[in-house]
């Protein structure tokens, strides 16, 4: 059972005291926590939990990204997306970027570094992601990811916008890291 803010009051702070587990599996897990409004009263609220994810936004010399086209069944839509995927527990995020770079593209970078990390919806989930950049690309062979793929193409990134806004580039993730 987690429990933090018990002791002291921020003004506007909600505080928790206690969780409770509906679902949970080493890929999400899924409760309520028990909450302290600014207002005193206390609601059971929704969460979900993700592991911590990453993704790689590699940049070529004429400043376009390597980017993978594939079917989200979820959504039931195919849209661009920047390679990137969970961190393994025994790994560090930037290790995570460069394996899944290499795992879902067949590419390795040179160099990477953090761009940004990002929570795309606080309200309701924890799942952190990390975007990072990478240059000095080359390709060491064909992707071997178990997570299919249709295919890996570099597309300037001044197309982004156009992309976005024709619904071809609808993940918040690439999205966020490609316009930054």
């Amino acid at each position: 059972m987690l429990v933090t803010g018990a002791a002291g009051d921020e003004p506007g702070k909600w505080r928790t005291f206690g969780e409770r587990v509906i679902w949970e599996s080493p890929e999400v897990w899924v409760g309520q926590v028990d909450v302290g409004l600014p207002s005193r009263e206390r609601v059971w609220r929704p969460v979900v939990r993700w592991p911590r994810m990453v993704a790689v936004l590699l940049l070529d010399e004429r400043e376009r990204a390597l980017l993978v086209w594939r079917h989200r069944f979820i959504t039931d839509r195919w849209g661009w997306e920047l390679p990137g995927g969970a961190v393994d527990e025994d790994e560090q995020p930037d290790e995570a970027a460069l394996r899944e770079l290499e795992e879902q593209t067949g590419y390795r970078a040179g160099r990477i570094e953090p761009l940004t990390t990002v929570q795309a919806m606080p309200d309701v989930a924890d799942g952190e992601r990390t975007v990072f950049v990478g240059r000095d690309g080359r390709q060491v062979g064909d992707p071997v990811s178990s997570e299919p793929v249709d295919r890996v193409e570099w597309v300037p990134v001044g197309t982004v916008p156009r992309l976005i806004a024709g619904g071809e580039l609808w993940d918040a993730t690439t999205a966020m890291g490609a316009v930054v």
